[in-house]
């Protein structure tokens, strides 16, 4: 079984940055994509970014583009969301995943996700 577990969010202030981290347990995730979803009230879940296993793709939501950069540390088993920029629009519960595919993920299809980090932009 695998465990993801997310950190770094919180309150701040348009313009502003953050960096998310999730961190994962268990066994490897060899292969895995790893992506980041959110969710605002009142919206349905999004994949935000995602990232192959190797790190050689990365793709992004049109909203984010220029603004939002995953990376991930296979020796840490970690991957990594920085968030510049940041706009109110950004205000929801960021998610952890992996999956075998980004298809599969773009698709909400996940094989593991963690509980979530809310991040909050103020105007």
């Amino acid at each position: 079984q695998v465990q993801l577990k997310e950190s770094g969010g919180g309150l701040v202030q348009a313009g502003g940055s953050l960096r998310l981290s999730c961190a994962a347990s268990g066994r490897a995730l060899g292969g895995y994509y790893m992506g980041w979803l959110r969710q605002a009230p009142g919206k349905e879940r999004e994949l935000v970014a995602a990232i192959s296993w190797g790190g050689g793709t990365t793709s992004y939501v049109d909203s984010v583009k220029g603004r939002f950069t995953i990376s991930r540390d296979n020796a840490k088993n970690t991957v990594y969301l920085q968030m510049n920029g940041l706009k109110p629009e950004d205000t929801a519960v960021y998610y952890c995943a992996a999956q075998v595919t980004i298809t599969s993920m773009r698709r909400g299809e996940l094989a593991y996700w963690g509980q979530g980090t809310q991040v909050t932009v103020s105007s």
